[in-house]
């Protein structure tokens, strides 16, 4: 069984955005994930964490853009994105934090 603290390791911050904003009208909340999770760990996570029944999970990833860092080359890392659309009833709000 998963422990509380796997789940963080999951589920890394809540995104809040004009596009999440949009999307939480319709039940949706958007979350930065590990890179390496997939559909069913994020959906246990956030159903043992938030204490919500999760009927969908998409995910899509952000490659990172090169930008230059204090004149040097560098490269912003890849992020994952989960959007979580919870079961009617149920809602999560990200704005007071876990």
């Amino acid at each position: 069984m998963s422990t509380k603290a796997e789940h963080y390791d999951v589920i890394r911050k809540p995104i809040i955005t004009e596009k999440s904003t949009m999307a939480s009208e319709n039940g949706a909340v958007v979350f930065e994930v590990d890179i390496a999770a997939n559909k069913p760990q994020i959906k246990e996570a956030v159903e043992s964490l938030f204490g919500v029944k999760v009927k969908a999970v998409n995910t899509t990833i952000t490659k990172g853009k090169v930008k230059r860092f204090k004149g040097m080359l560098g490269r912003r890392k890849n992020v994952k994105k989960a959007y979580v659309t919870l079961v009617e009833g149920n809602t999560i709000d990200v704005t007071t934090g876990l």
